[in-house]
């Protein structure tokens, strides 16, 4: 059996471990600007919690022993369980941060507060990391913030750039509101339940009476008192709002292009791939193992698998529908990230009342986010490189950009047509999963939004290609110099967007086990 009390939390531990080195390397020397030294410490943590995440999973820790595997590793109560689904999502956290954290390297090369960056980045990929094998409501809060607080900062990095300072200040005063409406969701569901571990708070909407949890076991309350299914309900729909804020789902999505645009675009690539994806983990361990919609459907609570399909349709096309009419990459790409959590809500919305459905259609967003990371991570990064070459941001400021850098641009273009959904990355793949799990419980409204924005996507994302291959340079522009770090981080993505074709299957494979073993 795995040691739960540091093997399993390794991918967590790693992160922190980096960020303290990187904290001590400030203190020792406070005006170092050794970005090779700082940005290498970043990296190596980022790999070795990468490194710990594979190894748990081929492991096959969070498999039953029964089956053949090393047994959930369950630590303080059952307060974090490190299962498939937690290290699936550890490992798109760390290859998030391992490719922004290498990009950086140039990017803030000659800027101030190099460790507090690296540090913050790391803090907040540990934070992400928690979040991914949070078994409470209360510990998803406090992983939830330990996400958000650093995100703050990160946001805010250029300090003389107005625009930065200004989207930070938004992040903050929208992200602590959503945290008031979370904290106030949660603490309505343990009024209604008695309790906050999910597994718990599921036994008690089950059974309708109060529960408590006694040495790690959960019994019935020595009152006997029953849900009041009405005030459940309340705190699910609030629950709902504080995830969505995090997922930058409509309507909650007003401060993720204002945030994506104003702030360094290595963490722009951040926010919109890792931070996404904590969100999503989270909300698919509170709907399949708290909230069991087969007993909320008609008890008065909420049916929050079609709260989810408004989401998912409303997401879908404002995000798609805004990003169409955009006139700069960086804002185009923040509201197209808009539009793939409405894919990736179909996760949590292609199902039936009974709950049929939900392994693959949860495995099929999980697919989706893993395979996003990658391309929407290396487009923003390309967006960072353009950025490092003082190329302007709006669209015709891309014309002819494919001569100078061919192969950035090619990346870029792998990166752009696998967001479309055209079978040249995993993209292609991620989408019609996602479009077989609408098909599989026949929600028809769900497949019809996702082919239709699909498609629109494809217009906006062709303008890109079309200005870099296509159009004739509009003015001067000269490159001098081609930065290793982002280049690299670049193709690795590019390369492991296009090798997702074929392995594809296996990751798929993988998402549908996690969700099974729930």
């Amino acid at each position: 059996m795995v040691d739960p009390t540091w093997l399993a939390t390794a991918p967590a531990l790693t992160f922190v471990a980096a960020a303290l080195v990187l904290l001590l390397a400030d203190s020792v020397d406070p005006d170092t600007t050794n970005t090779t030294l700082l940005g290498g410490i970043a990296v190596a943590g980022s790999l070795g919690s990468l490194t710990a995440a594979v190894y748990l999973l081929y492991r096959e820790v969070g498999i039953p022993t029964e089956q053949g595997g090393d047994g959930v590793a369950t630590l303080f109560s059952g307060q974090l369980v490190v299962d498939q689904m937690a290290l699936f999502f550890m490992i798109i956290v760390a290859s998030v941060t391992a490719l922004v954290t290498l990009a950086s390297m140039d990017y803030v090369r000659e800027h101030a507060y190099q460790a507090e960056f690296y540090s913050l980045v790391l803090l907040s990929a540990t934070g992400m990391s928690l979040l991914s094998a949070a078994n409470s409501l209360a510990t998803a809060f406090v992983a939830f913030e330990l996400i958000s607080l650093p995100s703050y900062a990160l946001v805010a990095f250029l300090k003389k750039n107005r625009g930065s300072v200004e989207a930070g200040l938004k992040y903050f005063l929208v992200g602590a509101v959503s945290s008031a409406v979370f904290a106030y969701g949660i603490s309505l569901v343990y009024a209604a339940t008695g309790v906050l571990r999910f597994d718990a708070v599921a036994t008690a909407v089950e059974s309708g009476t109060v529960q408590t949890v006694v040495d790690g076991s959960v019994e019935a309350g020595a009152s006997g008192a029953s849900v009041p299914m009405s005030i459940l309900g309340v705190g699910i729909v609030m629950i709902i709002g504080g995830l969505a804020f995090k997922m930058a789902a409509v309507p909650f999505q007003f401060w993720a292009p204002e945030a994506y645009e104003g702030a360094p675009a290595p963490i722009s690539a951040f926010l919109s791939s890792a931070s996404k994806a904590a969100g999503f983990v989270l909300a698919f361990r509170i709907f399949a193992v708290a909230f069991p919609i087969g007993s909320l459907v008609g008890s008065g609570a909420v049916d929050w698998f079609v709260v989810f399909q408004v989401l998912a349709i409303a997401t879908m096309f404002v995000g798609n529908f805004a990003a169409a009419t955009q006139e700069t990459v960086k804002r185009m790409l923040a509201y197209s990230s808009i539009g793939h959590a409405g894919y990736v809500l179909i996760g949590l919305a292609a199902l039936t009342a009974t709950g049929d459905g939900m392994s693959l259609s949860m495995s099929a967003g999980m697919a989706h986010l893993m395979v996003y990371g990658f391309m929407n991570t290396g487009a923003f990064l390309f967006i960072a490189l353009a950025e490092y070459w003082g190329v302007g941001r709006r669209f015709e400021d891309y014309n002819g950009l494919g001569k100078e850098a061919p192969v950035a641009c090619a990346a870029m273009t792998v990166f752009l047509f696998s967001l479309a959904g055209l079978p040249i990355g995993g993209g292609f793949f991620s989408k019609f999963y996602l479009f077989q799990a609408t098909l599989n419980v026949s929600a028809w409204s769900l497949a019809a939004a996702l082919v239709i924005n699909s498609a629109l996507s494809l217009f906006y994302y062709s303008r890109v290609v079309k200005a870099m291959w296509i159009e004739e340079p509009t003015g001067e522009r000269s490159i001098e110099s081609y930065p290793t770090g982002l280049y690299t981080a670049i193709v690795a993505a590019a390369v492991i967007t296009v090798l997702l074709i074929p392995g594809f299957g296996y990751i798929s494979e993988i998402a549908f086990r996690a969700v099974e073993l729930l």
